[in-house]
């Protein structure tokens, strides 16, 4: 059953990543509790790294068992490992290395410095996914570009239709650097809760597109919806646009 869309918007920028971390700690112990792990996928970007900051400084992460968490992101810059350009350092630098996390569920894509191509680096994402989570994440938490982009699935781009598979090599994308490891469509929905993490005026019309329903093929954050419920988690700015 696809779940239906509802709109959260908070007073600020910190405020909603403040809400958004809190909420965050909630979902993982409910997950912990009732199936004796927690798989997340969490996302790059400025409001990547301040839900990441904001929970490493929630003093309620104490109720959190780390060492069942499994932590995955929804893409990733085919870079080598540690270049400050990739996801994971960003949020590792944001606070997730101090959370308690095991260092084997943390899982993060191959770069060129441990794969021979992208292609080889998602067909390795795949296989981690298949073999230590099932392919599927109890909170799937994604940030949308201007464009109405999410992970590395971008507007008309032949790599976002991507069907039959859960990772994806994005080679040309439209924002540096070219080539990308990204969570196909299909794997993203493979989700219990959908949160759409969003700040900022210049992303008012690709929120707005995608509370709406926009076509997949000009605004993918309009058609990934979370198995059970599907959040878009808003400041002010980036709800302006909407009715």
């Amino acid at each position: 059953m696809v779940s239906t869309s509802t709109v959260v918007v908070h007073p600020s920028r910190q405020s909603l990543a403040d809400a958004a971390a809190a909420r965050l700690v909630v979902a993982l112990v409910d997950a912990v509790s009732a199936r004796g792990v927690a798989h997340v996928s969490m996302t790059g970007g400025s409001m990547g790294s301040e839900i990441v900051r904001s929970l490493a400084a929630e003093p309620a992460r104490a109720a959190v068992d780390w060492s069942r968490v499994h932590v995955w992101w929804g893409d990733e810059r085919y870079l080598p490992a540690g270049d400050p350009d990739r996801n994971d350092t960003q949020n590792d630098e944001a606070g997730l290395s101090s959370l308690g996390l095991d260092p084997a569920t943390v899982h993060r894509v191959p770069g060129p410095d441990a794969s021979a191509s992208a292609e080889e680096a998602a067909e390795a994402y795949a296989a981690t996914l298949r073999s230590s989570g099932g392919g599927s994440f109890d909170v799937m938490v994604l940030g949308v570009g201007p464009d109405g982009h999410i992970a590395s699935l971008f507007p008309h781009h032949p790599a976002a239709g991507t069907a039959g598979a859960v990772t994806v090599a994005v080679h040309d994308s439209p924002k540096p650097p070219p080539d990308r490891v990204s969570l196909t469509r299909e794997c993203l929905e493979r989700s219990r809760e959908v949160w759409f993490l969003v700040a900022g005026a210049d992303k008012a019309d690709a929120v707005r597109r995608g509370v709406e329903g926009s076509p997949f093929e000009e605004t993918p954050a309009a058609h990934v919806h979370g198995e059970e419920r599907t959040l878009w988690l808003l400041d002010p700015d980036a709800a302006s646009e909407l009715g």
